[in-house]
């Protein structure tokens, strides 16, 4: 499967922004989809995942209750919903695709190139 986020951009502390990720392939269900984000200078960290059959939803506690995950199976489109969103919040954020059930950056074999959120204070 092959990922394309988009959404990200300039934001104050306190807005909102809606990162979407596009997935191709006919197995786009198959998968588990996960945010992961890269701050500077510091290494990817888990965001949100959600399985790929909408059983667990997963989330960071830094971003819970401000950020939600959810998927749409037919337009095989993985979404991030970032609310109240702070400096610290300010990355690369790339979307990911897992066989399996997992948080584990590691365990993602498909990942996206990224897209750049900047949360000024």
């Amino acid at each position: 499967v092959q990922l394309q986020a988009y959404g990200g951009g300039l934001v104050q502390a306190g807005g909102s922004l809606r990162l979407s990720c596009a997935a191709s392939g006919r197995t786009f269900s198959a998968y588990g989809l996960g945010w992961f984000r890269q701050a500077p200078g510091k290494e990817r960290e888990f965001v949100a995942a959600i399985t790929r059959t909408y059983g667990s939803i997963y989330y960071a506690d830094p971003v819970k209750g401000r950020f939600t995950i959810s998927r749409d199976n037919a337009k095989h489109t993985v979404t991030l919903q970032m609310n109240n969103l702070n400096a610290e919040d300010t990355a690369v954020y790339y979307c990911a695709a897992t066989n399996t059930a997992t948080i584990r950056a590691e365990e993602y074999h498909y990942w996206g190139q990224g897209t750049h959120v900047t949360v000024s204070s």
